[in-house]
C-alpha cells in the first residue's frame, strides 16, 4: 500500500516490479517493460545508476532465495540508484548498502480505532451494531491482550496489525461471534460453510474446491474457476464473509463479464492447505515437494496451526533440515516461532 502511495504521488519516472518477474534479473525485468531504443541495457543501466530512473520491487518474500539474490547484488551494483523494496517479516541479508525501515505493530488504541471505524462498512442486518458493537470491540481486545506470555502476545500484536485480518475480526464480532486470531480463516470458513449449506442444501465442495485452487496456484492464475464453482463464489462473495471480491467489466464484443478473486493471499492459503492435510500419500507428498516453492510459503505458516501437534514437530525438523541443505531458512524460522505459540 505503501508503494501504491508512493507511485500515485511521484513525479519522477518510476518503474514498478512484482519481484516475480526479476527471476530473470531487474535489468532484464525492466526492458521487458519496454519499447525501442529505451530497451537498451547500457542505456538502462546509465539511467539507473545516475539516479535518473526510481524502481520499486514489490515482495521479496514471495520469491526463491535464488530469486532474491539476484535483486541484492543488481542493488549493490547501482548503490547510487533511487530503490526500494518491500517485504514480509524475513528471515534474510539485506544488500550492504541498504537502509531498512520496519513497520511496526498497531497499539491496541489505533486497532480499537479501526475495529470501530469498520461499523459503516458492516452488513446492514449485523447482529451487533452500535454502542453495543464499540462495546464488543473493546471488551474483545482487553481480553486478548491479558496473555501473559510475550510470545503470544507478540504474535497476537501482529495479526490486530493486519488490516484484512482485522477486518474478519470486525465482520465476527459483528455477528456475535468470538474471533480465535490462530485460526481466524478456519473460523470464518466454518461460518460460512454452515451457511452454504443452509442455502444449498448441500455440503461445501471443500475438497473439490480446494484441488481446483491448488491448481489454480500451479499456473500461477488469479480468477476462480466460476463457471464450474458458481454457488461457491456466491458464498464466498457473500458480505458477511468477503472472502472473494468481485471484478465487472466490458469485452471487445461489449459483453459484460464477471471474475472472482480471492481477497487476500491468506484466504487462498486457507484452501491451499487443504492439499497438505490428512494421511494420504498426496498429502504427505506435497509437504516436501513444496517446501522450496514461494508460493505456498503461507500454506507451510498454515500447517504450524492446524496439523496435529506431532505432525508438527515432525515437519519442523524437516523444515529445519531443509534450510541447512539449502541455506534458505525463510519458512523455517517463522515456522518454528509459530509452533512455539502452541
Amino acid at each position: 500500500m505503501f508503494l501504491r502511495h508512493l507511485l500515485k504521488n511521484q513525479e519522477r519516472i518510476v518503474v514498478y516490479l512484482p519481484a516475480q518477474k526479476c527471476h530473470k534479473g531487474v535489468i532484464e525485468a525492466i526492458q521487458d517493460k519496454l519499447h525501442g531504443q529505451a530497451q537498451d541495457a547500457d542505456f538502462l543501466k546509465n539511467l539507473i545508476y545516475s539516479g535518473a530512473i526510481d524502481i520499486c520491487i514489490d515482495g521479496l518474500n514471495e520469491v526463491t532465495a535464488e530469486t532474491r539474490a539476484k535483486i541484492c547484488q543488481f542493488v549493490e551494483s547501482y548503490f547510487r540508484g533511487n530503490i526500494i523494496m518491500t517485504t514480509q517479516p524475513l528471515e534474510w541479508i539485506p544488500p550492504s548498502t541498504a537502509k531498512t525501515y520496519y513497520l511496526q505493530p498497531l497499539e491496541q488504541q489505533q486497532i480499537q480505532e479501526f475495529l470501530i471505524s469498520r461499523q459503516p462498512r458492516l452488513p446492514q442486518d449485523a447482529k451487533v451494531q452500535g454502542a453495543d458493537y464499540a462495546k464488543a470491540c473493546t471488551d474483545y481486545l482487553t481480553e486478548v491482550f491479558q496473555q501473559q506470555a510475550k510470545e503470544e502476545l507478540d504474535a497476537i500484536r501482529r495479526i490486530l496489525s493486519n488490516p484484512m485480518d482485522l477486518t474478519v475480526v470486525a465482520l465476527m464480532l459483528s455477528q456475535g461471534k468470538h474471533p480465535n486470531l490462530f485460526r481466524l480463516q478456519e473460523q470464518q470458513y466454518n461460518l460460512m460453510a454452515a451457511e452454504y449449506l443452509k442455502e444449498w442444501n448441500q455440503e461445501f465442495p471443500l475438497k473439490k474446491f480446494s484441488a481446483a485452487v491448488y491448481e489454480m496456484r500451479l499456473a500461477d492464475k488469479q480468477a476462480l474457476p466460476a463457471d464450474e464453482f458458481y454457488q461457491v463464489a456466491m458464498s464466498l462473495s457473500d458480505e458477511k464473509y468477503k472472502m472473494v471480491v468481485s471484478r465487472q467489466w466490458q469485452d471487445k464484443k461489449g459483453e459484460a463479464q464477471k471474475e472472482w478473486y480471492f481477497r487476500h493471499d491468506k484466504i487462498m492459503d486457507f484452501f491451499l492447505v487443504q492439499n497438505f492435510l490428512g494421511e494420504t500419500d498426496a498429502a504427505e507428498g506435497l509437504l516436501v515437494d513444496r517446501m522450496g516453492d514461494p508460493r505456498f510459503r503461507g500454506v507451510y505458516f498454515l500447517l504450524a496451526t492446524l496439523l496435529e501437534i506431532d505432525a508438527a514437530k515432525k515437519l519442523r525438523e524437516e523444515l529445519i533440515q531443509y534450510a541447512a541443505d539449502t541455506k534458505d531458512n525463510t519458512v523455517s524460522n517463522t515456522f518454528v516461532q509459530l509452533l512455539r505459540t502452541r
